[in-house]
């Protein structure tokens, strides 16, 4: 769980391609690759502000546009070992087409 002070804090959060974000959704897609969940839970935000907890999900129809764009942030970041994870999960998804 990722505990922010204001919504706005979290949307702040995205906008920067936070990669703590960014790498708990690539775990969560990849590890729910080969199931048959239609949404995949990602992680809950808690804003204090206004004593809210998000749950957010992905959907499998967007699991790879997701797993797309998160490569760009951990190439970023250098993290290298988890962009070859990665590129095996979009390829998985693309052959599974």
């Amino acid at each position: 769980m990722i505990t922010v002070n204001t919504k706005e804090d979290f949307e702040d959060m995205m906008k920067d391609n936070n990669f703590e974000i960014s790498s708990a959704i690539t775990k969560s897609i990849l590890k729910n690759l080969k199931g048959k969940k239609k949404n995949i839970p990602i992680l809950a935000i808690k804003v204090i502000e206004d004593q809210t907890i998000y749950d957010i999900t992905v959907e499998r129809s967007n699991m790879l546009e997701s797993l797309e764009k998160n490569l760009e942030i951990h190439e970023l970041n250098e993290d290298y070992e988890a962009c070859n994870e990665i590129l095996v999960g979009i390829n998985y998804l693309k052959t599974k087409k």
